[in-house]
């Protein structure tokens, strides 16, 4: 499967944005889905993953309660809906597939991976 992730941008802190993840090649509904991100200077993190029917979801502590994971699976898309962002949210968001049913916080658990997309908040 391929996966392309959009919809970063530049927002101010306390603002919104909605990234996607466009799926091809196979059809979504296979595959257990997370974000991760890469903060300037800091290793790649967990941040959210949902599950095949969407049915479970898990959050980073550091995003819970502000962002939220989802899917659409008629359209092979999985989105993050990011608010109330802060300046620490800064980072290349990626989406990533893994095949297995679990939801699990591990990169080593996701085998395909989108390119990212920027997200920068400003204070």
């Amino acid at each position: 499967v391929q996966l392309q992730a959009s919809g970063g941008g530049l927002v101010q802190a306390g603002g919104s944005l909605r990234l996607s993840c466009a799926a091809s090649g196979r059809t979504l509904i296979s595959y257990t889905m997370g974000w991760f991100r890469r903060a300037p200077g800091k290793e790649r993190e967990f941040v959210a993953a949902i599950a095949r029917s969407s049915s479970t979801t898990y959050y980073a502590d550091s995003v819970k309660g502000r962002f939220t994971i989802s899917r659409d699976n008629a359209k092979n898309t999985v989105f993050l809906q990011m608010d109330n962002l802060k300046p620490e949210d800064t980072a290349v968001y990626y989406c990533a597939a893994r095949v297995a049913g679990v939801i699990t916080t591990s990169q080593t658990g996701y085998y395909y991976w989108g390119q990212g997309t920027q997200v920068t908040v400003s204070s």
